[in-house]
């Protein structure tokens, strides 16, 4: 069975795209101008720090949870709160910058916020996209090749030159730039069409739902197959990305603007790989699919370390963010089209904060791997982790295992064709 190309995406999700494509470049200024702006109060790395981890924390402490309360709430409602309010918490800011009182504790507080606010976002519109596209496959992955797409354009190409130049202007001018951007995302999902909430389940704590969304994820082999990829593969990364730049500039000599080109090779690679993940779907099954982009990561990481100049280097990198950008389209979409809707919001919330837990343990691997042995000696590490978890998790997220997957979802009629999910499976 295939895809069918010619079937148009609801008018909807065009507005839901726009606004997630202004939110991301929103996001992108405040990926460069957050930490500047920290930089002009003080040098202390251990400071500095503390802003870094203050973003990360939310998903940490609030992740099952908050996707417990999104499954409890209208996800619509809940998406532009939660814009709604991040632009307003980023006036406080601001004003702090522009009356000469900003401060780190302030920063630190500001950046955690806004990431408890990202947390309810992402898990609602994670929840109402299955739902706006009446849970097909083929548009879901369309959908997820777009937003991804644009959240790479945005957050990596545009955003962080624009949060640089901002920052120039002012202290305070990224963040009226990003709360304008949150405001505008707002209007937009405000102005999506009302989806019914799930039927209400037997009222149950918080704690206990919270508690059944992860348990489901750990009792279903495939859907903890596509939670295990990105949290042993943010292990890995995080142990290449805390030692990159010494790498590159210790063993490749490369300049701070070299640097920054052999970033946009990666995010050059992550949007090819994003406009690649429908057709290597189609052509090899979605189960294989994943198994290949795995290993096209770990081989391009191997490639990496072994890299003898930049161009090698940059080409390693590049392949590798067309692996990741094809697993972040594909591996959502298969999620999105088989989880109960009941339960979206917490099995997609299980699933990132298994991911986002995983990062520390990256960055201490590669610390510690670098400063004990060399600085290759992480990348080697990264490239033996991903290959490894190739082959564990090729047996849970296999074809056979996706379609049987599809066929037990295609219960669910498609609201918006009239089709069952399975008519659109992506097999070899």
């Amino acid at each position: 069975m295939h895809l069918d190309l010619t079937m148009k995406l609801p008018t909807g999700f065009g507005r839901l795209w726009t606004a997630q494509t202004v939110s991301s470049l929103g996001d992108g200024v405040m990926h460069a101008a957050l930490p500047l702006l920290a930089l002009t109060l003080t040098r202390a790395p251990m400071a500095l720090a503390v802003v870094v981890a203050a973003g990360t924390l939310p998903w940490l402490l609030f992740g099952v949870l908050g996707g417990a309360l999104v499954d409890r709430w209208d996800r619509r409602r809940t998406m532009w709160i939660a814009d709604t309010t991040r632009a307003l918490l980023l006036v406080i800011p601001a004003a702090a910058a522009a009356l000469d009182v900003l401060s780190i504790p302030l920063i630190a507080g500001v950046a955690f916020l806004l990431s408890l606010g990202g947390l309810f976002f992402d898990t609602a519109a994670t929840a109402y996209l299955p739902e706006l596209l009446g849970r097909d496959p083929a548009f879901l992955e369309r959908a997820n090749t777009r937003l991804r797409g644009a959240q790479t354009a945005m957050s990596g190409f545009a955003g962080p030159p624009a949060g640089s130049a901002l920052l120039v202007l002012g202290r305070a001018v990224p963040l009226l730039a990003d709360a304008v951007s949150f405001a505008l995302s707002a209007v937009l999902i405000r102005s999506l069409p009302a989806i019914p909430r799930p039927a209400p389940q037997a009222r149950e704590s918080l704690l206990r739902q919270a508690q059944a969304g992860a348990s489901y994820v750990f009792r279903d082999r495939l859907l903890l197959g596509l939670a295990l990829r990105p949290a042993v593969g943010n292990v890995a990364f995080l142990a290449v990305e805390t030692v990159l730049a010494l790498f590159a500039h210790d063993r490749l000599g490369i300049g701070t603007l070299g640097f920054g080109l052999l970033l946009t090779a990666e995010a050059t690679g992550g949007l090819l790989g994003a406009g690649i993940a429908s057709f290597l779907g189609r052509r090899l099954g979605t189960g294989t699919a994943l198994t290949s982009t795995a290993m096209v990561e770990g081989l391009a990481i191997l490639g990496l370390a072994a890299a003898p100049n930049p161009y090698a280097a940059g080409l390693a990198l590049a392949v590798c963010g067309a692996g990741m950008g094809a697993t972040m389209v594909l591996a959502p979409s298969l999620r999105q089209a088989i989880v109960p809707p009941h339960l979206m919001g917490r099995v997609a919330s299980t699933s990132r904060m298994l991911a986002m837990c995983a990062a520390p343990f990256g960055a201490f691997l590669g610390g510690w791997l670098a400063t004990t042995y060399d600085v290759r000696t992480p990348l080697y590490a990264a490239a033996g982790l991903l290959l490894a978890m190739t082959a564990v998790t090729a047996t849970m997220t296999g074809n056979r295992r996706v379609e049987a997957a599809l066929r037990s979802a295609s219960d669910w009629k498609s609201p918006a064709t009239g089709s069952h999910p399975a008519d659109a499976l992506v097999s070899a």
